[in-house]
């Protein structure tokens, strides 16, 4: 079993910022890629910033600039600055791992709600 969980979230109002958190638990060999989705009310899910082993970042072109995504060993977080209530949404944590019995997983946390007011 493998587990992820967030934490952060929350109510801040427009130009506020976030920090959400993700740690990955349990039979995990090696993780390649980490990465922070969000689905809003009526919408599809969608990537906003993911972070590979390695360090390479890619982020959705509406969070350029404003958020920041890291992580260490098997965890990831992301720092989210200049919020707008179009970044409102159910914020879920995704990580690519290999298991220890060497499976390729795509694992996903419950999520965490943001919500930003105006």
């Amino acid at each position: 079993q493998v587990q992820l969980v967030e934490s952060g979230g929350g109510l801040v109002q427009a130009g506020g910022s976030l920090r959400l958190s993700c740690a990955a638990s349990g039979i995990i060999f090696s993780i390649n890629a980490m990465g922070w989705y969000r689905q809003a009310p009526g919408k599809q899910r969608e990537l906003v910033a993911d972070i590979t082993r390695g360090g390479s970042t890619n982020y959705a072109d509406s969070v350029k600039g404003r958020f920041t995504i890291s992580n260490t060993k098997n965890t990831v977080s992301l720092q989210m600055n200049r919020l707008k209530p179009e970044d409102t949404a159910v914020y879920y944590c995704n990580a690519n791992l290999l298991t220890t019995g060497r499976s390729t997983v795509s694992s996903w946390g419950r999520g965490t709600q943001v919500t930003v007011s105006s």
